[in-house]
């Protein structure tokens, strides 16, 4: 808005001075001609004249500058303005609306130079119209085959996400939906967990550590060449109503154009109800063993006695069959009071896997070089390599990490070495070291120490983890010695008896099943190559950035004086497309009474609000629907003005970069006058539909149709990323305020 001045200040003066010197050069000219064509007597006359007025021919020279200045100014600032709109609705038309017409005020050559680029525009629309046209009939097809896809996977009664490598979520189904956050909303508003969407880290919804867990294992499958690379695990769901929900989680890659591994799909199953139905038949048959034992004893003893002594005295005999009859009668019980016994019996089941122990040897490796602490490089002496052990890799792992941090922490271990031993139907994992040994009583401490790498929703110790496989944990001393003569000291981790090893085979059939898709709620495979969040936030492309776009309606305009909002609406851009269906809807119970002139506005009654939720229970859904994303809104800082002020009420803050449609319209379009960047106004420009208008949700959605309008048209300007968009929309509210 500022720019016009900026014209004048810079042109006018050269302008003016430029026209000064042409009217004193022909005032000059005109009396040097006069001059020489009069005689003597008449130019001492004129001297004579002249002479004693030189001072008002001097003040004429100095306010005639001042007199073209008055003439000139309009013209001067007339015609750059002119140029300048022109150049704006030209953009508009080339780039975000070719369906927008020119309009410009000014000289007859710019108002025909309009209607001539009208003309253009109408040529390139019905260019534009005839390649829209062939582009919807090929979405057209590929919908056709979408949905014929989609329609052979909407049986499927598992999870299904795909994810590229950082863990972005590309694709996920209604039942991924169901199992991780609820039968609420996705926003996480109404479900159990983190909200799911697009684009957002599958670590927020799953155990983060189990995941890598698994993906470094794919990769290492990969890299060695295996037959199946699929990996699974199990973990419980985090937060909520269903925390402790065991799911299995299957991993499988996408191999991308290289034949290399550009991502997974995790297939993912509730698998509580037949944990827990294992859970309750080990209880019972355990029950039963240890209830039964010593009726079965006396039992044995009597039929032992009554067949023994076939000649006893009725007495005994009679006192020997009263015993059996008892001891029946006990077992009859016992029996019927276990089977009676309610479903809910303690769970002791867990999913295992099949590794083999050079894998989980290599896992471990890796774990110990990235995890914090220094501890000695851990060495396999390479026996037992090819051994199959069933169990739950990522658990074992955690727990070795722990045992080993704590050797090279509290005991100064070195040489620290790792190897299979035992039997084959028995394998034992020997932790070997060189310092000092353990002492009396450190074992049971660190057999109850919390993992720190286990997920805070589902705490686990050493202890848990060795009672989930049937495992024993001792030390004792190692024969030989190791260097500069140290004693050598072994912990040993005793597992059971292990079936035979399925090579992964069973895990990986449905896997691949999987890996082909199910009835898609939302699909983005562009979002491979997204470059994702990081430090360097503001050197992002604005295409690559995942943003969440808002609006409010409050109890009135005034939020020092107390009011309050209302009403949230939300919505996600993610790679540059509106997921529509990835929304925030909600109403709040205000404190205050709404005031007369903001219902007049937006139609919300303070009665119309009195079921509705309150801010402290609201804005912790919408911070975790902004997860991760950059907030855009119109008018942005009334918006942030009233989260700023909820933030001492509720502990919730939103830090994320904020961006401005109105600021950057302003950028944009600078000879557009104030009045001119309203919602409104700008959706008339950039051909975008206004729908919902004041409703907050209405207005998110508009604001996000209007900035992925402004997107092109920065990019043109040479504003690509985030950063530069932030200085524009500041060199824009410096100039208001300048103002």
């Amino acid at each position: 808005m500022a720019a016009p001045s900026g014209v004048v200040r810079r042109r006018g003066p050269a302008a003016v001075a430029l026209l000064t010197a042409l009217v004193l050069a022909w005032c000059g000219a005109f009396v040097a001609l006069m001059w020489v064509d009069l005689t003597p007597a008449e130019r001492e006359a004129w001297r004579q004249l002249l002479r004693p007025r030189s001072g008002l021919l001097l003040l004429f020279a100095l306010v005639l500058p001042l007199v073209l200045w008055a003439v000139v100014r309009p013209w001067v600032a007339a015609w750059p303005r002119a140029v300048r709109r022109l150049r704006e609705e030209v953009a508009v038309v080339t780039t975000a609306n070719a369906g927008h017409r020119v309009s410009v005020a000014g000289a007859p050559e710019l108002r025909e130079l309009a209607r001539a680029i009208d003309g253009l525009a109408q040529a390139h629309a019905a260019l534009r119209h005839d390649v829209d046209a062939r582009v919807a009939a090929a979405h057209a097809e590929l919908e056709a085959e979408t949905r014929r896809l989609a329609a052979l996977m909407s049986e499927l009664t598992v999870g299904v996400l795909v994810c590229n490598r950082d863990g972005r979520v590309l694709l996920y189904n209604a039942r991924a939906t169901t199992l991780l956050v609820g039968d609420g909303d996705s926003d996480g508003g109404g479900g159990v967990g983190a909200p799911l969407g697009l684009g957002r880290t599958v670590g927020s919804v799953l155990d983060a550590g189990a995941i890598d867990h698994a993906w470094r294992k794919v990769l290492r499958r990969h890299e060695l060449g295996a037959a199946h690379v699929a990996a699974h695990f199990a973990t419980a769901l985090r937060g909520g109503a269903a925390a402790g929900t065991l799911l299995r989680v299957q991993m499988v890659p996408t191999l991308d154009d290289r034949g290399e591994p550009g991502g997974y799909v995790l297939l993912i199953d509730d698998i509580t109800h037949s944990v827990q139905e294992h859970g309750r038949r080990d209880a019972l048959l355990q029950r039963l063993t240890e209830g039964t034992r010593a009726a079965l004893g006396n039992l044995r003893a009597a039929a032992q006695a009554l067949h023994q002594y076939p000649a006893m005295d009725a007495a005994r005999r009679a006192g020997l069959t009263t015993v059996v009859h008892d001891e029946a009668e006990r077992l009859a019980r016992q029996l019927g009071d276990a089977l009676r016994e309610p479903a809910g019996l303690p769970t002791s089941a867990w999913p295992l896997e099949d590794v083999q122990a050079g894998d989980l040897v290599w896992a471990l490796r890796q774990a110990l070089r990235a995890g914090p602490g220094a501890v000695a490089e851990c060495a396999f002496e390479g026996r037992g390599a090819d051994r199959w052990l069933v169990v739950d890799s990522h658990a074992v792992v955690q727990m070795l990490v722990q045992l080993a941090q704590r050797l090279c922490g509290e005991l100064g271990a070195q040489e620290l070495a790792i190897d299979v031993a035992g039997s084959p139907s028995a394998p034992r994992l020997d932790l070997t070291w060189c310092g000092a040994p353990l002492a009396p009583g450190a074992l049971d401490e660190w057999e109850r120490t919390a993992l720190p790498t286990a997920a805070p929703w589902h705490p686990q110790s050493v202890r848990d983890v060795l009672d989930r496989h049937g495992a024993e944990l001792w030390s004792q001393a190692a024969a030989g010695s190791g260097a500069a003569g140290l004693a050598r000291h072994l912990l040993c981790v005793q597992f059971g008896a292990a079936p035979p090893a399925r090579r992964m085979a069973d895990a990986a059939s449905p896997a691949r099943t999987a890996g082909r898709g199910s009835r898609p709620v939302a699909y983005d495979f562009d979002l491979f190559h997204q470059a994702g969040q990081s430090a360097r936030l503001d050197e992002t492309p604005l295409a690559a950035l995942t943003y969440t776009v808002f609006d409010t309606e409050t109890t009135g305009l005034r939020p020092t004086e107390g009011d309050e909002i209302i009403a949230i609406g939300a919505v996600r851009i993610v790679n540059a497309r509106l997921l529509e269906h990835e929304s925030f809807d909600r109403r709040v119970r205000p404190q205050r009474a709404v005031r007369a002139s903001a219902e007049a506005v937006h139609g919300i009654s303070t009665a119309s609000l009195e079921g509705e939720p309150p801010l402290e229970q609201v804005l912790p859904a919408l911070a975790r629907f902004c997860e991760d994303t950059v907030l855009v809104a119109h008018n942005a800082a009334f918006d942030m003005r009233f989260l700023e002020l909820a933030r001492e009420r509720t502990g919730i803050g939103f830090d994320q970069p904020v961006l401005d449609t109105m600021l950057l319209s302003a950028a944009l379009q600078p000879g557009h006058g104030d009045d001119e960047h309203h919602l409104e106004q700008i959706a008339a420009r950039l051909g975008v539909p206004v729908t919902g208008r004041h409703e907050a949700l209405g207005d998110a959605l508009t604001t996000a149709r209007v900035f992925l309008k402004l997107l092109p048209l920065l990019a043109e300007r040479g504003i690509r990323t985030l950063g530069q968009a932030r200085i524009a929309s500041q060199g824009v509210a410096q100039a208001h305020e300048a103002f």
